[in-house]
């Protein structure tokens, strides 16, 4: 859904592009992996991605479930999952 992946965009660029990039091409010198390709490392799948950005067990990423809750955590997968990578 087009609306729903807009919703995560912001979430996105509100939390994520710090670390990611404005682009979602990843910051190697953060330990951020590209997230707009389809080399995924960890994650595969939408559920693998909500899993991963609300309690990661890889990186140095912080879990996002306490923070964004349930709902912006789905918007936000819903988008990272539309950029090409979460095949």
């Amino acid at each position: 859904d087009p609306g729903l992946a807009e919703a995560g965009k912001q979430v996105f660029v509100d939390n994520c592009a710090a670390c990611h990039g404005d682009d979602a091409k990843g910051k190697a010198d953060m330990g951020a992996p590209d997230l707009a390709d389809a080399i995924w490392l960890k994650a595969r799948g939408e559920d693998a991605i909500m899993r991963q950005v609300a309690a990661p067990k890889h990186g140095v990423m912080p879990a996002w479930a306490g923070l964004l809750g349930d709902t912006t955590v789905k918007e936000l997968t819903i988008f990272v999952h539309s950029l090409g990578g979460g095949t």
